[in-house]
């Protein structure tokens, strides 16, 4: 059985608004600071189960203020609208870098239904 792929770096680019993580079989992702919030793998974004997830709005301005790791598990995100709940996992940062499109696709038409087609 192979072994999941390994994160290798984790970057953050402030000025960007970035943080860019590489995986060893080459792999790598640009993930904005509000894609990131707004993807938390929180219970407070999340819920505990199906339909329980909170839309998370206006999180354009956030930044990230640390980065804390979590074992060999993954990275814990402190964010500047005080949400530091969520342990991103490197499977997590993996799922939501490759369907990074569909999840912000998603997640925009999420915001422009909630707000009455004005994203």
């Amino acid at each position: 059985m192979a072994s999941a792929p390994w994160p290798t770096e984790l970057e953050l680019d402030q000025p960007a608004r970035l943080l860019r993580v590489s995986f060893d079989d080459g792999q790598s992702f640009a993930l904005s600071f509000e894609f990131l919030r707004v993807h938390s793998p929180s219970a407070e974004v999340r819920g505990h189960g199906p339909g329980q997830e909170t839309l998370q709005l206006d999180k354009q301005d956030v930044t990230i203020l640390e980065l804390r790791p979590v074992g060999n598990y993954g990275v814990l995100i402190v964010f500047s609208d005080g949400h530091d709940t969520g342990i991103y996992s490197w499977g997590w940062l993996r799922e939501i870098g490759e369907n990074q499109p569909f999840l912000w696709g998603r997640y925009q038409e999420q915001v422009a239904a909630h707000r009455g087609g004005n994203a």
